[in-house]
Parts: C-alpha cells; structure tokens; sequence
C-alpha cells in the first residue's frame, strides 16, 4: 500500500465532514479525499433505485480515479440503500454508516428513542433491522427532517438557521404516543450533527444527542491498522456539478485541513 493512497470520504454534501472530524482525532496523519455529490443533493428525496445506481456508479469512478486504501460512505442514506452493491464493486474495503440505534439503546433511561433522518433513510428496512436487534423492548419513534439537510448545508456556509425547522421535528417527535418520554435522539443523518446545538436548545439538555461519527472512525482505524501514511499537501475537497455549488464553505475546509474544492 503506497503510504499517500487516502481514505475516500464520500457523502451527499458537507454531513460527512462530521465522520472527517472524527477521523483525524484517530488517524489524524492520513490524506483524505472528500466527495460531495452536490449534483445529487439531496438523497432522501430520491427512490432506492436512483441511489443506488447513483452512488455505486460515482464510487466505482471515484475509486478508479483516485485509488483509495478505503472508502467510506459517510451517509445513513446511501448506506442504507447502497452499501451491498457498492462492496460488491469496490475491491477496497467499504464502511458506511448506520443510524445508531445500538448505543442509543443502551443510553436511554425511558427506554424511549427518537431517531431523526432523512424520509429514505428511516423507511429501510435496515433501520428495522437494527430496532429489532438492538432496541427490543424499547420504544424508537422515527421522524423524517430533510429540511434539516438543507439547514445544516446553509450553517456550514455561514447562514443562519430557520428556528422554525427545529421546532417542527420537537413538535412532531414529541406529539407521537410516547413521545415526551424521548431522553435519547439518534441523529441517523451525518448532516445533523451540524446542528446539534440548535437540537440542544429545542430538546433541552436532558435528551442525549447520539450519532455514529466517532464510531465510523474508530472502525476505519481498526480497519487500517499498522499502515502508513504519508500526505503530500492538504486534503482535497471534490465535488459533482458546478464549483459554485462548493461557495461560502472556504472558512470550513480551509479550518479542516483542506485545498480549495476542485470539480470532479
């Protein structure tokens, strides 16, 4: 393995940059590409058939072009639909991202969980899966947020946030049978992160915010442990369609270690 093959980050938008922050606490020498599928923005208003045909042929190009040690979908979305096929193309390992029900469950007090995504991610079948699994006897009350896409995607542009989104995914989670009980809230959107205290401030301090990001980057590290990495300049930040789609985010890559977007 040459020492600057990097770690392929691939998202929707900028949501996968809060798995980023979380894998340079762990890795924090190895060079890293970033991919926005900005032309695609966003996912969750997409059928499974259109992600999954999207994400697996970007990643098969991205992946021939660029030669990553390791990709990692740093999207619940994607992941959900996209993550079997696109191990079945890659010939590198594949991480993706899951919503956390696991560790959400074994947090709560109440025993009831609010899990806020995107409409595609929380009609999956892989979200039942994990509620079955991990959080049997517990009550997971799911809500779609995906203006909360388009809010997170405005913060990290330095635009302010639409209280009012906030509010309805409080009002929504909290009007379902069960849900003022909610103590725990699984973030199973990368973006959501982003907006954490905005959340904070709707929910109140004593709901406990819990998202996959530094789980993703302890499972990349475990992943490539022992090899080396050797970075040769700043890490690179790629995006699909038009370089205007990547204006007002120069503060936020430049703080993060990254060049200047580049089009892919």
């Amino acid at each position: 393995m040459n020492p600057d093959s990097p770690i392929l980050l691939f998202d929707s938008g900028v949501g996968g940059l809060t798995v980023y922050d979380g894998l340079r606490k762990v890795l924090p020498d190895a060079p890293v590409i970033y991919a926005a599928d900005l032309a695609g923005l966003p996912y969750g208003t997409k059928t499974e058939a259109q992600i999954a045909a999207r994400v697996a042929g970007l990643l098969g190009r991205m992946a021939e072009r660029f030669r990553p040690r390791l990709v990692c979908i740093a999207c619940n979305t994607a992941s959900t639909i996209a993550l079997g096929m696109v191990r079945d193309v890659l010939e590198v390992p594949v991480v993706g991202t899951v919503p956390a029900i696991k560790p959400a469950a074994a947090l709560t007090r109440t025993g009831t969980i609010g899990l806020v995504g995107t409409g595609a991610t929380i009609r999956q079948a892989y979200v039942d899966d994990l509620e079955a699994r991990f959080a049997q006897g517990k009550r997971l009350l799911r809500v779609a947020a995906p203006g909360l896409v388009e809010a997170a995607e405005a913060k990290l542009r330095g635009r302010g946030v639409d209280p009012a989104l906030i509010a309805d995914v409080h009002a929504e989670l909290t009007a379902m049978p069960g849900g003022e009980a909610i103590d725990t809230l699984v973030l199973a959107c990368t973006h959501f992160p982003l907006l954490s205290e905005e959340l904070a401030a709707a929910f109140g301090p004593e709901v406990r915010q819990v998202d996959g990001a530094e789980g993703i980057a302890r499972r990349i590290a475990h992943l490539l442990e022992g090899q080396s990495f050797e970075a040769h300049g700043p890490n690179r930040f790629i995006v699909t369609g038009p370089i205007a789609g990547a204006a007002g985010l120069e503060d936020a890559l430049a703080t993060r270690g990254f060049g200047p977007a580049e089009v892919f």
